[in-house]
Formats: C-alpha cells, structure tokens, sequence
C-alpha cells in the first residue's frame, strides 16, 4: 500500500540512522544539538506517517534557510504576552518547529490550569507537518489543534493572481484503544511538496491538482509548480484559507499572503506566523467516557455501508497510522534523489552521511 507512485520500488532507511543523519546535518547549520534534534524528529514523523512532502525530503530547503536565507539556527523563541489562556510567542526567526515546540508545551501546561489555552506565534518560519504538533497535544488528553500561513500559491476564487496561500489546519481528537482521530490538510488540492515529489520522480499528478500559470488545468507536475494550486471545494477552499491565515497571522501580527514572501523570491525570514490551541476535554467530562464515546463514533463510521468496489473506510488519521506501523518496522522509504540531496547537503557541511547510505535496505 503505496501512498505515491513507485514507493514499493523504493529503499528503506531505519529510523534512527535517518533521524541522527539529519539532525548532524542541522547541527552542522549552527543549530543546538537539541534543536537539531527536534527539527529532525519532525520531519522524521511526516516521513514515517507517509507524508513525504513534510519529510526529509524538506532537508537542502532547510538547510538553505539557515545557511543563506536569512533564518537563524540559533533563534530562541520566548513568550512576549502572557493573558491567561491567550498566549503570544515571538519565534525569534528561529525554525518554525523550534516556536511550535515551545508553543505546544505552553498551551498544553497552561490548559491543565485554565482548560483552554490558544498561542498566536509571530516572527516564525516553515513548521512542518501540523499534525506533529496536534497529536502530542492529544496524548495529554486534550483535543490539539493547529493552523499555518503559507507561501502563496493559490488566487482568489475566479482570479489568476497568487495571493492566497495553502495556509493548512490539524486537528486533532483524544480516542481510545486507536488512539486519536488525526486531520492535517492543506487548503489546496495538494501541498506544494507533493507535487515536487511527483516533479522528482517525473511523473504526472492527478488531475485536479493545479492549474498552469495561464489558469488551465495541468497534470505536468513541472508545469504545476510554475502555476497555481487548485482550491478544495472550489470557494469555500478560499475561504477556509483566508480564515486559517487570518487566526495564524494577525492575532500575533505575523505576515499574511505576500507579506511573507512569495514562491519567485522565497519566504521572508521570520515573517511566517501559526496558532496552537489546546482543549483540557477533562474540563467537559470525564477523559475515559469522552474517548469510549469517540470511539464508539469511530467504529460506527468504520463499519457503515461502503459503496461498490471501496474496501475499507478510513477516518482522518487512519491511512497515516498504518504508514506509521509499517514503517516502523520496516524502515522510511525514501526515493533516490531524496536520499542524493541529503548526502549532498552533509557533505557541503562536513557531516558523514555514510550511515545513511549503508543502512538502505
């Protein structure tokens, strides 16, 4: 089971050899052995989850950010504005995971005490995959959710101008014995990396993915990532960006559509803002009956009637945790030139990545 073309053909790396590699290769950048860590971790996660367009993938655009683009390896991000359960955290242009993380333990500590906590971010960059964040919310009892500006790549409903960008929002709901009911999605038809990934590969993407830059529709991944990103669900898709951009950079007065940059020129350092939101459920009603009725939610959905030729019905969440079993025990399947641009990135830099290679299984 495959979430992109060719993945069976593909090799496999272990986990912890691909987690420690990268985390050098960011060490290398100037960043704390801490924060390298962390940076690593999360890209790690999307990778094992099958989310490949937020994995390692991401590594020479994170290293260019630190080591050219202006980004600061070194950024301590801190909380500017403390108002209870209204938090507002200046990312100090570090990496955008090094705010999240530091948001993510404010609201989660400051919703035990006040139930429900919301940090506004500003001064920020890339964060990865939201759904790193909204899951370890959830593991402490707590419904996680989260949201992103974005670099744009899409135009207002019936325009041609890039304005609006993917701006994606996780959610993230405490289960039972499954464990939580995960919703990470960008606004678009797809994220920008996938199609990269599709581009890497030279591949077509599906049809309804993107239009050209002269607005037609295109399965050319190259064509695609000149043009525009087609909305989900036409203008109600703008919309929901708007809005999520909206809750992600002006509460905290980080950059909104083009005032963070834009796909020509890149993002402007610490421009980038996000919101994380925690919801203390023991505040509404017991954990244990919240998650039973979760579940039982979730098995009734499970098990409904499918349409002729659909094998299973998956729940957000479902599909990436099965990705996560397998590639836990199987190791991350990355394609070549995936695994050629990390070893580049660690030469430049003087790090080893001969574990990396050897490791391919």
């Amino acid at each position: 089971m495959a979430r992109y073309p060719g993945e069976e053909t593909e090799r496999r790396y272990p986990e912890p050899v691909l987690r420690d590699v990268v985390s050098q290769v960011f060490a290398a950048c100037g960043m704390t052995g801490a924060d390298a860590v962390t940076l690593a971790e999360s890209l790690v996660h999307a990778d094992r989850r099958g989310i490949h367009s937020h994995g390692v993938l991401r590594v020479p655009d994170y290293v260019k950010k630190m080591t050219e683009d202006g980004v600061d390896p070194r950024g301590r991000p801190r909380i500017v504005s403390d108002s209870g359960a209204a938090l507002v955290i200046d990312g100090d242009n570090a990496m955008g995971q090094i705010a999240g993380t530091l948001a993510v333990d404010a609201v989660i500590d400051r919703a035990r005490t006040v139930n429900v906590a919301f940090a506004a971010v500003r001064g920020s960059n890339h964060s990865g995959a939201l759904d790193w964040y909204t899951m370890r919310i959830a593991m402490q009892g707590m419904i996680g959710v989260a949201g992103s500006n974005a670099l744009p790549t899409m135009a207002p409903w019936g325009g041609v101008d890039k304005i609006v960008g993917l701006n994606p929002i996780s959610i993230a709901v405490p289960g039972g014995g499954r464990g939580p009911i995960v919703l990470d999605v960008a606004l678009g038809a797809t994220a920008h990396g996938k199609i990269r990934v599709y581009a890497q590969k030279e591949q077509p993407i599906p049809e309804g993915w993107a239009f050209d830059a002269a607005g037609a529709p295109t399965t050319d991944a190259a064509a695609a990532l000149e043009g525009l990103i087609q909305p989900i669900g036409g203008h109600k898709g703008i919309g929901l960006a708007v809005m999520v951009g909206l809750l992600a950079s002006v509460l905290s007065g980080a950059g909104y559509g083009t005032e963070s940059g834009n796909m020509l020129d890149g993002a402007t350092p610490g421009a980038d803002g996000q919101f994380y939101l925690a919801i203390n459920v023991s505040a509404f009603r017991d954990i244990a009956d919240f998650a039973e009725h979760v579940d039982r939610i979730a098995r009734q959905y499970r098990d409904s009637r499918r349409a002729d030729g659909v094998e299973r019905l998956y729940l957000p969440g479902d599909l990436e945790a099965e990705f996560a079993e397998r590639n836990r025990r199987e190791g991350i399947p990355l394609n070549d030139e995936a695994v050629a641009l990390i070893v580049e990135a660690g030469t430049r830099l003087g790090v080893d990545t001969n574990t990396l290679l050897q490791s391919a299984r």
